[in-house]
């Protein structure tokens, strides 16, 4: 039974031009018809879902251009999928990066390709350590568990530090990273005491 007339009838010049490049190995095209399939919608049913035209679903199950991430995000939901990434070379789950890291104080967040590193409570800069000030902005910083984090721009400082410390996964959060502050207070305090036992007696 010949079903080219029907498919002629009720396909698109778009969906016609599609069947003419024959099937796709995956990628972005396939994913948007496997959501289609998954919703069981035409391409203007799903072009109707996100409010965009008919012929931009095409476009994409084609290949001609590809939707934004965020569409595509969005349409992964509309299918009830949930996307994820894995490593090329050990098949390994990879998430985005956390998003309550720590930040710097203007607000920004640090670089994503940086490691931070605390090296005790947060003092402004120019500030002599020799001052009276100095101290008064340690117990400041410490009370408002406002570590001071440090962080390498060098690349061959960073490989050097990894080859020592590792490689971190992700930027702690403010919280970990003032933990991490105290812990050092408590070594230092530790080592006072060391120090004060080996003392000579006046």
């Amino acid at each position: 039974m010949d079903t080219t007339g029907t498919v002629t009838q009720f396909a698109t010049k778009e969906e016609l031009e599609w069947l003419e490049m024959g099937p796709f190995d995956g990628g972005i095209p396939g994913l948007v018809r496997r959501i289609r399939r998954i919703l069981d919608v035409s391409q203007r049913g799903l072009a109707a879902r996100i409010d965009v035209s008919q012929s931009v679903v095409a476009r994409w199950e084609t290949g001609r251009t590809s939707p934004r991430a965020s569409v595509l995000h969005a349409l992964l939901r509309l299918a009830g999928l949930v996307p994820s990434v894995h490593s090329a070379e050990t098949g390994e789950e990879v998430g985005p990066m956390r998003d309550d890291g720590a930040r710097q104080h203007g607000g920004n967040r640090y670089p994503a390709h940086t490691d931070l590193r605390v090296t005790g409570w947060w003092v402004p800069s120019g500030v002599p350590s020799t001052s009276s000030s100095y101290y008064d902005w340690i117990d400041r910083s410490r009370a408002a568990k406002d570590p001071m984090i440090r962080f390498r721009t060098c690349a061959h400082d960073r490989r050097l530090e990894r080859m020592v410390r590792g490689t971190p996964v992700d930027h702690p959060s403010l919280r970990q990273l003032a933990a991490e502050a105290e812990h050092l207070d408590e070594q230092r305090e530790s080592m006072r005491a060391v120090w004060a036992r080996k003392a000579p007696a006046a």
